[in-house]
């Protein structure tokens, strides 16, 4: 039904610190801060201030750094093809990237601010996928490549289309390359609530360490890391590198004597302490999802898992977030349908749909936005003309059961979810939906029976514990009934609002 994740871009580096080739003018360096997704409730607070922080150490350390804030996708585009065009055999890549990270597909996807997700396929088509960049990095030659992503962040998208924040990925890397997660595989941790993060502040004190080979450097980071936040977060690290690299090559005195001048508006970076001891590393341990080849991960024991704390209590998946109450006020709601056309996703829809009115993908997707707003007739009349331009449609007929069953259209949801499951037998979505469906109706036992069946596939989806509790305690099982929503309301402390905005209490 729902989920929002955080998002963490990466930094790919490449540099050997015996190799004369891995000089100064070899190593390059891609630095992306994003904070400004319109999507979020507010700007994130720490991207802008790490990636300036992070950028001004590596101008200290001899890399030739492009900074990007804000990008869009075809700002990150052209960034990195920058980078594509400067890499050299034998020399170093890196790439960091703070803002917002999804993971599809057993990948980890860079999102841009002007990101518009709505389904699982608009991550692949919208966000930059790491392994893919890692990789193009490789074909130009480069001998080191680093990324470090700290994008590991709950966010606005995935509540769209999942019902659990399923943060990062394993990475398949080339050899040659050292990869750092602010956070672990597959695990979200929230913003501190400061202008720095703790896995940038951590990083920046072990990359001022001379002459500490990169792997030293990046696993005393994630020790500093872990005891900071007392086991709540601990990052993941994956490293295939064949050569020795160190950040400050050769002491001290190795690091050049005149750094360029910071960016403007951009504090300097303190000088390092060279008699500030380093922690000791923690232990390599094997990887729970080695890479092929020589890839060796290098995490650390995961901590235990934080309930998530979603900020709005979003619909079902791939169906945006419920929106306020409806209005009450004689004209209030034309009003509404006259502001909803200044949305700016809404006006690119129309603009689509002026060009063709038989744009599938753009009448969906605008049925998406009006459900996220609470215009259920208009987003019906949508789905109903995808319908009619694919009457195979199985997210549209999800969709449309869904809007049809928080408007009260019981019946004819019921018929949405039946064709959904008869096109995609065992669809997670529409099973989750017709419990929904069958609880509103009055159906206990077919409530229960759809929601189990959900969570035979989905042990977290909150939405199907949610109502198989409500289903359980009007069926009689009050105590049975109590544990789901307790568990569910555990994962998820808004989804006791959400049923209610469903109808549902």
């Amino acid at each position: 039904m729902k989920i929002r994740l955080a998002l963490l871009l990466t930094v790919i580096f490449s540099v050997a610190a015996i190799a004369p080739s891995f000089g100064a003018g070899e190593r390059f360096a891609l630095v992306i801060g994003n904070a400004k997704y319109p999507d979020a409730e507010a700007p994130l607070k720490e991207p802008i201030n790490d990636a300036r922080d992070v950028a001004e150490e590596l101008k200290r350390d001899g890399f030739a750094v492009d900074i990007g804030e804000n990008l869009t996708g075809d700002g990150m585009r052209r960034a990195f093809d920058r980078l594509y065009g400067k890499v050299k055999p034998g020399s170093v890549a890196l790439i960091f990237f703070s803002g917002f990270g999804i993971q599809a597909n057993r990948q980890s996807y860079m999102i841009p601010v002007d990101a518009q997700i709505w389904t699982e396929a608009d991550v692949r088509r919208d966000g930059f996928s790491l392994e893919n960049v890692l990789g193009e990095i490789n074909s130009r030659g480069a001998g080191v490549k680093i990324a470090l992503v700290d994008a590991s962040r709950r966010n606005p998208f995935e509540r769209r289309f999942r019902s659990f924040s399923a943060g990062l990925a394993p990475v398949i890397a080339p050899n040659g390359t050292l990869v750092m997660y602010s956070a672990a595989l597959s695990s979200v941790i929230s913003d501190n609530g400061s202008d720095h993060s703790l896995f940038v502040k951590e990083l920046l004190k072990e990359i001022r360490t001379p002459d500490l080979m990169a792997e030293e450097t990046l696993n005393r980071t994630r020790v500093g890391v872990t005891r900071a936040s007392r086991q709540e977060q601990v990052p993941w690290i994956s490293s295939s590198l064949a050569e020795d690299f160190s950040f400050i090559p050769g002491g001290a005195g190795s690091r050049p004597s005149s750094p360029p001048p910071p960016p403007v508006g951009t504090a300097p970076t303190p000088p390092p302490v060279a008699t500030a001891p380093a922690p000791p590393p923690v232990p390599a341990q094997p990887s729970a999802t080695p890479s092929p080849g020589s890839q060796v991960a290098i995490p650390a024991p995961a901590p235990p898992p934080a309930p998530p704390s979603p900020p709005a209590p979003p619909p079902k998946a791939e169906a945006p977030i419920p929106p306020p109450a409806p209005p009450t006020k004689p004209g209030e709601n034309n009003q509404a349908i006259a502001a909803l056309a200044d949305d700016p996703t809404i006006k690119s829809l129309n603009d689509k749909l002026r060009e063709n009115p038989d744009d599938g993908p753009a009448l969906y997707r605008r049925g998406q936005v009006y459900a996220s707003k609470g215009f259920y007739e208009l987003a019906i009349k949508d789905f109903n003309n995808s319908l009619r331009l694919n009457p195979k449609d199985v997210e549209a007929y999800n969709n449309r059961c869904w809007a049809r069953t928080v408007i009260g259209d019981l019946q004819a949801a019921l018929k949405d979810c039946n064709e959904a499951l008869r096109l995609r037998p065992n669809f997670v979505d529409a099973l989750d939906s017709r419990g929904l469906v069958n609880l509103k109706s009055g159906q206990t036992k077919n409530a229960i029976a759809d929601f189990d069946a959900a969570l035979k596939i989905n042990p977290r989806l909150t939405s199907s514990l949610y109502g198989r509790g409500v289903a359980k305690k009007r069926n009689g099982s009050v105590a049975e009934g109590d544990l789901d929503i307790n568990n569910a309301k555990a994962m998820d402390p808004n989804i006791t609002k959400e049923f209610a905005d469903y109808g549902v209490q």
